[in-house]
This record gives structure tokens, C-alpha cells and sequence, in this order.
């Protein structure tokens, strides 16, 4: 396989660095492993962001998200990780990680997580732009 899991997160420059938008993506299929069972944990992943100057490359991203199939991680850690890792490779000016996890014990997990850039005063995306594809409920 040619291909491999990578936590190298690569950025393009944003094409319109002048206005805030909001880019959101969906990430259907991100799996970690339960740290105290070693069971695989399924979630989806949705993250919105307004850029600054960089954007994430879409393809680094998958490799990214890839990277964490066989590590140990407590949900709200992961999702943590995830967008310090993002921050840190886009310094946006607003990002917000939602990480909706499958049932594990008849408990539906969801996770959000923001990071605003200090003095930035631009409006926010509407919190709750997609479907819940768990059927648990409200959306996150």
C-alpha cells in the first residue's frame, strides 16, 4: 500500500483571505480505539472553521484522521487533540471540532470543541449545520 497514516497536516493558502466564510467538512468515518477496552470506537467527525490565512489540504487531512485507527484515546481527548493538531497547522480564526461518537454502552458521546483568535470579532457559523446520522437526538 503506497498510501500511509500520517500526522503531518499539510495548509494551502486561503483564496480569499480579505473575508470571513465558513468551510465545513464532514468526516464520516473516524475510528480510535477504546484506551480501556481496546475496542474500535466510531464516530463522526464535523469541523467548521473560518481560515485566516490557511486552509487545510484535504487528502493530509484523511491521512491525519487515519493516523489515530489504532491508538488508545478517551473521546474528549481526542477530540481535543484533534483541534489543538488543527490550530496549530491553520491558525484559523475561528475552528470548531464536533465529534459525534456511535453507541458504546447505550451512551451516545458527542464532543465540541472551539478555539477563537484572540480579537477576532466576526460572527460564527450556526452551531448546528448537519444531521445527527446517529439518530441519538438532537443535532450537536
Amino acid at each position: 500500500m503506497s498510501t500511509q497514516p500520517s500526522k503531518s497536516l499539510e495548509t494551502f493558502p486561503n483564496p480569499a483571505p480579505q473575508r470571513d466564510f465558513a468551510i465545513r467538512m464532514r468526516i464520516p468515518e473516524f475510528t480510535c480505539l477504546c484506551p480501556k477496552t481496546g475496542q474500535p470506537d466510531f464516530g463522526t467527525l464535523y469541523l467548521e472553521y473560518v481560515a485566516d490565512r490557511l486552509c487545510v489540504e484535504l487528502k493530509s487531512l484523511k491521512l491525519y484522521i487515519w493516523s489515530f485507527r489504532d491508538e488508545g484515546k478517551f473521546h474528549e481527548a481526542v477530540t481535543n487533540e484533534i483541534l489543538d493538531d488543527l490550530v496549530a497547522a491553520t491558525k484559523p480564526r475561528f475552528m470548531r471540532l464536533t465529534a459525534v461518537f456511535n453507541v458504546r454502552g447505550g451512551i451516545y458521546t458527542h464532543v465540541s470543541v472551539e478555539h477563537r483568535q484572540p480579537g477576532w470579532n466576526g460572527s460564527l457559523p450556526p452551531p448546528a449545520w448537519h444531521v445527527d446520522p446517529t439518530g441519538a437526538g438532537s443535532t450537536p
